[in-house]
C-alpha cells in the first residue's frame, strides 16, 4: 500500500468518526430526543407501527437515538473508523490503478 492510499485511509477513518455525530443530529437523533418532522421521526413511526405500537429496545431506532442522546460509544467509533479507512483505502487504490 503506497503513501497516497494510506493517507486516504486515514482521512476516511477520521472523517467518518468526526461526521457521525453531525449526521445523527442532521437526521433528527438529538440530545433532547427525536426531532419532530425529521427523518428520525419517520423511522420511529414506521418502527412503532411495524412492532405493534412501540419502539423496542435494541431496535435500530433505539440504538441511533441512544447514540444521538448520549454520544457514540468508543467501540462504535472504532468500527466506523475502520469502515471509513477501508473506503478511503479502496478509493486510493482505485484512483492510482492498484485495485
Amino acid at each position: 500500500m503506497d503513501l497516497y492510499t494510506l493517507a486516504l485511509a486515514g482521512a476516511g477513518a477520521v472523517a467518518t468518526v468526526v461526521a457521525a455525530p453531525a449526521v445523527l443530529t442532521a437526521v433528527g437523533f438529538t440530545a433532547s430526543g427525536i426531532a419532530a418532522g425529521s427523518v428520525a421521526s419517520s423511522l420511529m413511526s414506521v418502527t412503532a407501527v411495524a412492532s405493534g405500537g412501540g419502539v423496542s429496545a435494541g431496535s435500530v431506532v433505539a440504538i441511533l437515538q441512544s447514540a444521538g442522546a448520549a454520544g457514540i460509544p468508543i467501540v462504535a467509533n472504532v468500527v466506523m473508523g475502520a469502515a471509513g479507512a477501508v473506503v478511503g483505502a479502496a478509493a486510493g487504490m482505485a484512483s492510482n490503478g492498484t485495485a
